[in-house]
């Protein structure tokens, strides 16, 4: 992605992953090397691709575990 610079600082997990092997994974990263937040979205097998996401901060991410 043009103009787009990201780091994952901490992998979390992988909820799922397709037959074509992209993964659906919460890691926390670094956009545009910018405090790291919880995101959430599908990644390429070796993440040089990625798909739509969301991402969280370290609040609501424990306003979303309160909820589930």
């Amino acid at each position: 992605m043009a103009g787009i610079e990201f780091e994952i600082v901490e992998h979390i997990g992988v909820l799922s992953e397709n037959v074509k092997g992209w993964r659906k994974e919460l890691n926390l990263v670094s956009w545009n090397g910018r405090t790291p937040k919880y995101d959430l979205r599908d990644w390429a097998p070796e993440h040089e691709k990625m798909g739509k996401g969301i991402t969280l901060t370290e609040e609501e991410v424990a306003e979303l575990k309160k909820i589930l």
